[in-house]
């Protein structure tokens, strides 16, 4: 099973359900994007670190306006603190977001980043519409607003993100998995002469994911699964080894990863050993 990483493509039938991604992201072109939403608790953490941040950033700048004031006047005063309100709440964050393609204090913190819907970087607009309703949902009514859409949304989109068409995209993935186990020694004999058909894929990712989770598992549990993964896999084998039910496992998974490596491998040098005569020009073609 390959891990996904956020923003990559692929291109997929959108019709078949066999990958069974609940938050399938489609571009306009029906690429389909392994991407994740931000969590409504980690979206919630990264609110609440980017609103400390701003009232630091007010208290600052009003303290400075008091070490000032001596300098003002009373309506000066006022018309400076409607000014460093605007900058702080709205200038400020959609300038912030804007400038990092979609990432602030908090998101950084919780290794997001707001994207459109289709997956293109947040422009200027779509951070000015979020800032603007983040004044309301957000500072006006203490989150409560921001809160209540979060719930309700799929991707915990509050209302800034659904009037602007964006959303919160996880940029920090999990580790990679560890590397599949490779082919048991006593069955390399047996790997040289065995016919092993490519597995149905939803059969090879169940085999795929036995394998990583399967030292979390308690021995019966790991002997059960094993047993049924084998069970099913053994249609596609011939001749079977004679091992026991974990070991034919690994050894089938191993051996169709090596051939299909050793197949991309020798696409590759194929590709390789034309790609000089595709890519000259016909005899007498003028160059331009």
């Amino acid at each position: 099973m390959t891990s996904a990483t956020a923003g990559t493509p692929r291109y997929v039938d959108t019709s078949a359900t066999e990958y069974g991604d609940g938050d399938l992201q489609l571009t306009g072109e029906a690429v389909a994007l392994d991407a994740r939403a931000t969590s409504y608790i980690l979206r919630a953490a990264g609110l609440v670190i980017d609103v400390v941040a701003a009232y630091v950033v007010l208290f600052l700048l009003f303290l400075a306006l008091s070490a000032a004031g001596s300098l003002l006047d009373a309506s000066a005063t006022a018309a400076i603190q409607v000014v460093i309100i605007v900058l702080v709440f709205l200038v400020a964050p959609t300038l912030v977001e804007t400038l990092s393609h979609g990432r602030s204090l908090g998101k950084l913190a919780i290794g997001a980043r707001i994207v459109r819907d289709d997956g293109g970087a947040e422009k200027l607009r779509h951070a000015f519409v979020r800032s603007l309703i983040g004044v309301v949902e957000i500072y006006m009514t203490f989150g409560g607003i921001a809160a209540f859409a979060g719930l309700l949304s799929p991707r915990s989109k509050r209302i800034g993100d659904l009037m602007a068409g964006t959303y919160s995209q996880l940029q920090r993935m999990p580790p990679p998995p560890p590397p599949a186990p490779p082919l048991p020694a006593y069955l390399s004999g047996w790997a040289t002469v065995a016919d092993v058909a490519a597995l149905p894929p939803r059969l090879a990712r169940r085999i795929a994911e036995f394998l990583r989770h399967a030292a979390t598992l308690t021995p019966d549990a790991r002997l059960r699964v094993s047993t049924e993964l084998a069970r099913e896999a053994s249609p596609y084998v011939s001749p079977l080894p004679n091992t026991d039910a974990e070991s034919f496992v690994i050894a089938v998974a191993a051996v169709r990863r090596d051939r299909e490596a050793a197949a991309l491998r020798g696409e590759r040098a194929r590709l390789d050993s034309v790609a000089a005569a595709l890519k000259a020009m016909p005899p007498g073609f003028p160059r331009r």
